[in-house]
């Protein structure tokens, strides 16, 4: 069994890939993960979620570093995916922070935080830049995020 480092490794190393199945191996049946555009998910939205941004990525690249671990359970580590944002063809560098914790070999819960205006300046542009940073924009981008994944999963069954 790889221990917490490494299967933080071999998951990102898999999304470098865009290999979401592998990607998915990483984590417990009962994950838990949040961002700040799909906020929360739990169990197999996360691994539907992986899936989506991994068949939809264009021009896609990812680096990461800088795991530190903080304790037996938890670590942390920096990654930086550049790629097209395919509503706008705009170019996003999204630069996030991963929060994990472990269990049994496995990644129990994980967040990834990153700015929400940040990342809608570049990928939508002058309005994202404008209007990024407000509340009720950011509850559009973070409600058509969710659309986007419940299209999905129901496409999938």
């Amino acid at each position: 069994m790889p221990n917490n480092k490494e299967l933080i490794q071999k998951f990102y190393t898999a999304f470098q890939q865009k290999d979401y199945a592998t990607m998915n191996s990483c984590y417990s049946d009962d994950i838990v993960f949040y961002d700040p555009a799909f906020e929360l998910l739990r169990g197999n939205e996360v691994r539907y979620m992986w899936e989506m941004l991994c068949k939809n990525a264009r021009d896609f690249s990812l680096t990461f570093d800088n795991i530190i671990q903080l304790d037996d359970e938890y670590y942390t580590c920096d990654w930086v995916a550049t790629y097209t944002f395919s509503k706008t063809g705009r170019k996003v560098v999204n630069k996030v922070k991963a929060h994990m914790r472990f269990a049994d070999g496995k990644i129990v819960e994980h967040s990834d935080g990153f700015s929400l205006h940040k990342w809608s300046s570049q990928a939508l542009g002058f309005m994202g830049q404008l209007v990024g940073w407000n509340s009720f924009f950011q509850r559009k981008i973070k409600n058509k995020a969710r659309k986007s994944l419940i299209h999905f999963i129901q496409s999938k069954n």
